[in-house]
């Protein structure tokens, strides 16, 4: 049995301003954005560079449609990390991402498994930025 892991869900306030954090601030690629008219909604879906091939898992972006889900919007792990970006290079992506103001909360520093540092998205939710071991810090 082979099976893959296709999409994970994070509930947004907005399509459009998630799309301009994850693909203009985290270099994401958009894999998809199209309209579902029956049920008014979008089916808006994000990978990051690199990662675009089918057997990989990417990111839904689903608009919270109720207050329910409204309420999750940035704290959908309860304030423990809820997302692990693996880049190949640590120190390129955490600068990049310093420029163009993403909020960094701990880090960087190195752990046995790689150089890490902790950053928000822009509702709030906890992502890991995890490079090679051997990388230094900045």
């Amino acid at each position: 049995m082979k099976q893959t892991l296709g999409l994970i869900t994070l509930v947004v306030r907005d399509y459009d301003e998630a799309l301009l954090f994850y693909v203009e601030k985290l270099g994401f690629v958009l894999i998809e954005d199209s309209f579902i008219a029956e049920q008014n909604k979008r089916w808006v879906v994000v990978a990051p560079a690199g990662s675009e091939a089918a057997s990989t898992t990417k990111l839904l972006l689903a608009r919270a449609s109720n207050s329910t889900q409204a309420e999750r919007v940035g704290d959908q792990t309860g304030g423990r990390v809820m997302g692990f970006l693996h880049t190949d290079n640590f120190q390129r992506d955490f600068e990049s991402y310093q420029r163009k103001g993403v909020e960094f909360v701990r880090g960087p520093n190195q752990a046995p498994y790689g150089m890490v540092a902790v950053f928000k998205d822009l509702y709030g939710n906890l992502w890991d930025l995890i490079g090679p071991a051997d990388a230094s810090s900045p």
